[in-house]
């Protein structure tokens, strides 16, 4: 169980993230909406431990920041917004990185088992005819797919993701989706991303949190948290109304 209380975290001595309250059990996807400058990646960073933070994060009774580097990794696997490529490793050996938490040193040598699941989770997100590519030919919805099977190789309790459609298509956001769900479902884990398309939102979450001003607006299941005013509220349009309208164009 991911547990979340009381927590205020941000950026020089400012405060972006204020008193957020939840829980998030094993088999369970939690979807994070809210406009731009809400504070929802610097809440994925704050649960990664990138960020210093006040009150408690913790998994399975185990507080975040008391973590080693190494089990840190084996509990959280985070997947942020793409930016700048340094280094021009193969698909294969990008994914491979995964793996660093559980190799037994810097230079030690992938194990059967390893491999297995390097290859596993390139074909899992579509990506295994790619892996002798470098990553700096790669488009960005194949490069995002790659991060990806880096996560799912990692095999943490918790992966976060931010915005982790961005860059795909249709097809492959569905599948992407679906990919984690399954995921999380089958080896009881647990998905925490940022969401904006709120459609994808209804598709994928068990739960959804609300966030405005760094606050926690609302937090439950899809049908309740989206059944009231909140959505207009906080995005200042009437949400509901224009997906209708949208789906009467379909029909």
């Amino acid at each position: 169980m991911l547990e979340i209380k009381n927590l205020y975290t941000g950026y020089d001595k400012k405060e972006i993230i204020k008193n957020i309250n939840f829980k998030v059990e094993r088999g369970e996807n939690l979807c994070i909406v809210g406009p731009n400058g809400c504070g929802k990646s610097t809440l994925l960073k704050s649960i990664a431990n990138i960020l210093e933070y006040k009150g408690n994060i913790k998994i399975d009774g185990k507080e975040v920041s008391k973590l080693s580097r190494l089990d840190l990794a084996k509990k959280i696997g985070l997947m942020s917004q793409m930016t700048h490529l340094y280094f021009p490793y193969t698909v294969y050996d990008t994914v491979s990185l995964g793996r660093y938490a559980y190799s037994k040193g810097a230079f030690a040598r992938l194990s059967s088992q390893d491999i297995e699941i390097i290859v596993d989770s390139m074909k899992k997100v579509g990506i295994y005819e790619l892996k002798d590519k470098m990553i700096t030919e790669l488009s960005g919805g194949q490069l995002q797919r790659v991060f990806l099977a880096r996560v799912f190789a990692q095999n943490p309790d918790v992966i976060l993701l931010d915005e982790p459609t961005n860059h795909l298509d249709f097809k492959h956001q569905i599948e992407l989706l679906d990919n984690l769900s399954d995921w999380a479902k089958d080896n009881n884990k647990i998905v925490v991303g940022v969401l904006h398309d709120l459609n994808l939102v209804q598709y994928f979450a068990d739960k959804v949190l609300i966030l405005q001003d760094g606050k926690e607006v609302d937090y439950g299941l899809p049908e309740e948290v989206f059944s009231g005013n909140t959505l207009n509220e906080v995005y200042g349009a009437d949400i509901k109304e224009f997906m209708v309208n949208i789906l009467q164009k379909w029909a």
